[in-house]
């Protein structure tokens, strides 16, 4: 004991006490009984904690669920730990363990939660990095150094002092931000799709509508996190407007555009519409532009002014159901009647040809070769395509006038051949 004694002596460092040793000793028992807390939370909570994510979140919680379990044990351990560490006056060298402890578990726990929602993971661990030296130094009385010193790397700007805790404070708060929002848009977003008072174009445009209301809500939190003026913004806001007038302005009409879209509901999701040559359903009205699926899978982006200034033909707006048209040919020598029963059965028979309205069969023209028809009939599902209709009537009517002997005619042309040889030519 007295060489140890000698040696802190020798070093220019002080002897622990006996009292220093019996609260380092407790200060190790209480930072592992908060741990094994943490575990046991992580193991027993986590799981349930996930279903309710899951419940209340859905598929948008798909980043924040398989993490669960960490972020509780991370999470309640820090939160124990934190309670430790303010709880009693500890020296240094009883601090250090738990502070030692509760930098790892709330850098653990912020990189969880940030990379659950999408935060990259290079810019988690540095977020993390910082959570760890901040609790760290502060527990061992150190934090106020270091803030000294990044406070002093750095150079004024009127009345502004930028240093490199400047920026060090401006990105802690601005990664919080962008967690909270998007952690915010899922819950919200969850919450308007579970509701049954609106249709799903109400759901979608209120979605847009409370999206726009949380960054806006954190873009004024950061300025006032900042301490920032906000006449400051007041050239910013004349350049804005320039650029909007000048070179955004399309991107400006395009996001009023699809606001009007969503708010008149003239084009829905699900909606199936033509525009010029494109014909599909509507997948998504996003910001900028319309997503329309065609029936081959391609996906086409249609700007939202173009919906606005463009005709638009809507197939599903007011009613969905939708009559198709299908021309059949039957032979001059058939069974009139017969023929027309016939194409009545086909088009009732196919399993998309709605009962109500009932089929229809026109008799339209006298053509050179074949009586000319055409049968009616209504779908109420155009988004899942329309000449999969066709093709599955004609199939059917085929094999029923090959039983019946009704003749599909084909063009036929009576052919004159005059002889221009002479008595004497033979």
């Amino acid at each position: 004991m007295n060489n140890i004694t000698r040696w802190f002596a020798t070093n220019g460092l002080t002897v622990p006490s006996q009292q220093n040793m019996i609260e380092l000793a407790i200060a190790g028992g209480l930072v592992l009984l908060a741990l094994a807390i943490g575990v046991f939370a992580g193991r027993k909570i986590g799981p349930r904690f996930t279903d309710l994510w899951a419940t209340h979140v859905a598929s948008h919680g798909e980043g924040l669920g398989p993490r669960m379990t960490q972020i509780v044990r991370h999470g309640v351990a820090a939160i124990l730990l934190a309670i430790i560490v303010n709880a009693y006056p500890w020296p240094p060298i009883a601090g250090a363990p738990i502070g030692l402890a509760l930098g790892v578990a709330a850098a653990l726990f912020a990189q969880q939660v940030l990379r659950g929602l999408g935060i990259a993971r290079w810019m988690a661990w540095i977020i993390a990095a910082i959570i760890f030296v901040a609790l760290f130094s502060r527990s061992v009385g150190g934090l106020d150094a270091i803030t000294n010193t990044l406070d002093m790397v750095g150079f004024n700007v009127g009345k502004r002092r930028l240093s490199l805790l400047w920026l060090v404070t401006i990105l802690i708060t601005g990664v919080a931000l962008i967690a909270v929002v998007r952690l915010a848009n899922r819950v919200v977003s969850h919450s308007i799709t579970r509701s049954k008072a609106f249709d799903p174009t109400q759901k979608l445009l209120a979605q847009k509508l409370a999206s726009i209301a949380v960054i806006i809500a954190a873009f004024f939190i950061g300025i006032d996190m900042l301490n920032i003026d906000l006449t400051a913004f007041a050239v910013f806001g004349g350049a804005l407007g320039l650029a909007v007038g000048f070179g955004l302005q399309k991107t400006v009409g395009n996001l009023i555009a699809g606001i009007i879209l969503l708010m008149d509901r003239s084009i829905k999701p699900g909606d199936v519409i033509v525009v010029g040559d494109s014909f599909g359903w509507v997948n998504k009205i996003g910001v900028r532009a319309v997503s329309v699926v065609t029936r081959d899978g391609k996906e086409h982006l249609i700007p939202n002014e173009n919906l606005m200034t463009q005709e638009v033909e809507n197939w599903s707006y007011s009613d969905r159901n939708v009559r198709v048209r299908i021309p059949v040919g039957v032979s001059y020598d058939c069974d009139l009647k017969l023929a027309q029963e016939l194409m009545l059965k086909a088009a009732s028979d196919s399993p998309r040809v709605l009962d109500t309205p009932k089929p229809n069969v026109w008799l339209s023209g006298f053509g050179d070769s074949s009586v000319d028809h055409e049968i009616l009939a209504w779908i109420t599902d155009p988004e899942s395509g329309v000449g999969n209709v066709r093709s599955d009537v004609l199939n059917r009517l085929w094999w029923m006038f090959k039983e019946h002997g009704i003749e599909i005619p084909f063009p036929q042309r009576d052919v004159h051949i005059r002889s221009s040889v002479t008595p004497s030519d033979q």
